[in-house]
């Protein structure tokens, strides 16, 4: 029976749907999603990779059925993995299948797959298909992608502020400026993050929890990154019973006395500057694909210089607080002339409650 292409794009854009039920939970894995459907393009199974360390979505497919329909296809959003991890390769178990087509959005970055497993399976006589709803699954899966190219996590800086561009009065009050469905929705955000980042100042002036208020367990981890370890010895990070906390520092300039305050179960790390990429490095080794970075002037200038940052989420409140010594969200970039200034674009705009929320890409 012949199938139009509609009907194709449909059992795509119908695995990236799936694909998007495990956000924020397959780090260091990507987002997938997987659909058979029998000759005559109707659906007979699907899946999804739910969280790192249990089957892929072509595995939970292949689960779901009793059969394979002969002459059946699989729609698959990224490449089908080719190695053994700590899930077996889902090349062999298409291949064993008797699936005869696999439609497939893009190659996995992942040098131990990058288009090996497109290969094993031709070679096997399968027929692919490559690039159906590419844009899609790139944008899907971006911080995975991100990570496997650069070698560092994909980072997003949010931050809050009044109409004329201030995130606090000049004594550091900053509390709050955004109305409380702002609020709400940054909890359900940080729930699609692997953890969130701020610096000392953040944690002395705020002391925030920095949690998704149980949208996701478990939490993100909740990271300081301090030059000097001058922190308090009481803040809301250091209850780990509320979420997992990792102090970062500077080990050419911090005073490590302060690390015997801290409870056991706050976990530490060093690194020999104070330079953001280098955290997110260390992050990325981790297997975090996706980084929120809540952090304030200082940390967050540095962070977009160093290449740290390719997203913004911005919200504006209908409040003007003035002063010239008010607090601004980002530092003196020292730009001399318009040229110079950093670019935003592909983002979406939306009100929530008179504040304003905006998402962009940022272009260095």
């Amino acid at each position: 029976m012949y199938i139009n292409n509609q009907v194709h794009l449909k059992w795509m854009r119908r695995a990236i749907d799936l694909a998007k039920l495990g956000e924020g939970l397959t780090s260091p894995n990507p987002l997938v999603g997987a659909v058979i459907t029998d000759k005559d393009g109707v659906i007979v199974s699907e899946g999804f990779h739910q969280k790192a360390g249990m089957p892929h979505a072509e595995a939970m497919a292949f689960n779901n059925l009793n059969k394979v329909p002969e002459g059946g296809s699989l729609y698959v959003n990224l490449e089908p993995c080719c190695h053994q991890g700590k899930t077996p390769p889902c090349v062999k178990k298409i291949i064993s299948s008797g699936i005869k087509k696999v439609f497939v959005s893009i190659k996995d970055p992942d040098y131990r797959v990058s288009g090996q497993g497109i290969k094993e399976l031709i070679d096997a006589g399968i027929e692919v298909h490559l690039g159906l709803c590419e844009a899609e699954a790139i944008s899907l899966n971006k911080a995975f992608i991100h990570r496997n190219l650069t070698g560092q996590s994909y980072g997003v800086l949010k931050w809050a502020m009044s109409l004329d561009g201030r995130i606090g009065l000049k004594n550091g009050e900053s509390k709050w400026i955004s109305n409380v469905n702002s609020r709400s929705l940054v909890h359900s955000l940080r729930a699609n993050f692997d953890a969130v980042v701020i610096g000392g100042n953040t944690l002395r002036n705020d002391d925030p929890l920095l949690t998704s208020r149980s949208k996701k367990y478990p939490e993100p981890l909740r990271v300081v990154f301090t030059k000097s370890l001058n922190l308090p010895a009481k803040r809301n990070l250091w209850d780990c019973s509320i979420g997992r906390t990792l102090v970062v520092y500077d080990e050419s300039s911090a005073d490590e006395r302060f690390l015997k305050r801290l409870p056991k179960c706050v976990e530490i790390a060093k690194l020999p500057s104070d330079n953001p990429k280098l955290l997110a490095k260390m992050l990325a080794k981790r297997g975090f694909n996706k980084i929120l970075w809540e952090s304030g002037p200082s940390l967050s200038t540095a962070a977009i210089q160093n290449g740290c940052i390719q997203e913004t989420l911005t919200f504006i409140a209908p409040k003007i607080i003035g002063g010239i010594n008010s607090m601004s969200p980002l530092a003196d970039f020292n730009f001399e002339n318009m040229s110079q200034v950093y670019k935003l674009n592909e983002g979406k705009i939306k009100v929530i409650d008179g504040d304003i929320f905006i998402e962009k890409k940022i272009i260095i």
